[in-house]
């Protein structure tokens, strides 16, 4: 019994032994070395479930080779229902999007355009600035949002898209009967930022494998005519939430109100809320971003979206939004899928512009364009010289 217990002892030791010089060697190796491996094969792993097609959606589909055309057919286009176009897409077009696209580039390029954040890698934007990037893996989309440029029109089709809201458990197929209210529902979409909790260490890798492979696409406007879009909606019409976080505030240091009404049905009543020129004040007041970001609906699209960072593949004007549209689904291939909605749109007229800068101080308007201009230049806007020059 002694010796069958020592040889046991001997052999635990032995296999301890082995296990603490495997450790020893495998600390011992270069780990610059290990892991770009790892993540090939991270990489080869993902592939397997974008390949064919997903991560590249405007290619054309697999040509026949043989026996295994059937096979790549069956796997091509039912899964993501895309559509072969046998016209090109008009010529004006294609050279919109390549102006649009180059222009990005450029400005991104030039050290004349400043912005926080401008020269930063991907790696180095905080998880919380990706919560605009909505994903649709089944048909390999990217889809930046902007407030207050068409945005929940584009989140119902990403709903559709990406099926992710069922109706008898069926997929929802019409984007106008999807509720507002759930078109805005951050449970309905996949973005960048709930990459983490899914993900873990492998989130921001795997952000990379997306944006190289899927086609990426934002939506813009005239950022003067969005701020004025943004007062119009959350400010000139009763809105509790925006009355108690922001309107308030404007009332109280802008407006001579040292104790505004408590709710905004009563502010409303009384004829109260913060003049354009008030919600200005409080976008160049230092204080206000001291105390909270920008809110989405004003927030500048550089930061957003960051277009320095991810070079994204459609660029689309809310000016020219029904011809972009068209030409994005097209693009797409999903254009018998969905259709952009067109009905009950209110868009505010760039031609009022000047109109409602009138009341507001000279200086305050050049500040208000320092502030944008990182936007307006970068997606192609012409500096507003009627608003900044009496």
């Amino acid at each position: 019994m002694g010796t069958s217990r020592m040889f046991r002892i001997f052999v635990v030791l032995g296999s301890v032994f082995m296990i603490l010089l495997i450790i020893i060697y495998w600390d011992d190796q270069p780990h610059t070395s290990r892991t770009p491996s790892f993540l090939s094969d991270i990489d080869a792993f993902v592939n397997q479930f974008l390949e064919p097609g997903t991560g590249e959606p405007t290619d054309p589909a697999p040509a026949d080779s043989g026996n295994q055309s059937e096979k790549a057919e069956e796997r091509y286009i039912p899964r993501r229902e895309w559509k072969i176009h046998l016209s090109p897409v008009a010529a004006e077009l294609r050279e919109r999007q390549e102006q649009r696209r180059r222009l990005l580039q450029e400005m991104c390029a030039n050290d004349s355009v400043v912005f926080p954040g401008k020269n930063r890698s991907f790696d180095d934007i905080p998880n919380k600035e990706l919560d605009h990037l909505i994903v649709d893996d089944r048909h390999g989309i990217i889809y930046c949002y902007v407030p207050k440029v068409a945005c929940s029109n584009w989140k119902r089709l990403m709903i559709v898209l990406s099926e992710s809201l069922l109706r008898d458990g069926v997929p929802q197929r019409d984007p106008l009967s999807i509720p507002n209210d759930l078109v805005h529902n951050s449970s309905m979409h996949f973005t960048f930022n709930k990459f983490w909790k899914r993900y873990g260490k492998f989130a921001k890798h795997l952000m990379k494998v997306k944006l190289k492979k899927y086609t990426k696409f934002i939506f813009v406007r005239d950022p003067f005519v969005r701020l004025i879009s943004a007062y119009r909606n959350k400010f000139e019409l009763p809105n509790e939430n925006f009355y108690l976080r922001f309107a308030q505030v404007m009332l109280r240091r802008y407006a001579n109100q040292p104790t505004p009404p408590a709710s905004a049905d009563e502010a409303f009543g009384m004829g109260i809320h913060p003049s354009f020129p008030n919600f200005l004040q409080y976008l160049l007041d230092p204080q206000t971003e001291k105390e909270m970001p920008f809110n989405e609906h004003w927030r500048q699209v550089y930061r957003l979206c960051h277009p320095c960072q991810i070079q994204y593949d459609f660029v689309g004007h809310l000016e020219t939004v029904e011809e972009d549209a068209e030409h994005l689904l097209r693009q797409l291939k999903v254009d018998n899928v969905v259709e952009f909605p067109t009905s009950g749109r209110n868009f505010t007229a760039t031609t009022l512009e000047s109109d409602w800068f009138n009341t507001v101080p000279l200086e305050t308007r050049k500040e208000l364009y320092k502030l944008y201009e990182p936007d307006f230049r970068l997606f192609g806007y012409d500096k507003p010289d009627s608003i900044l020059n009496e």
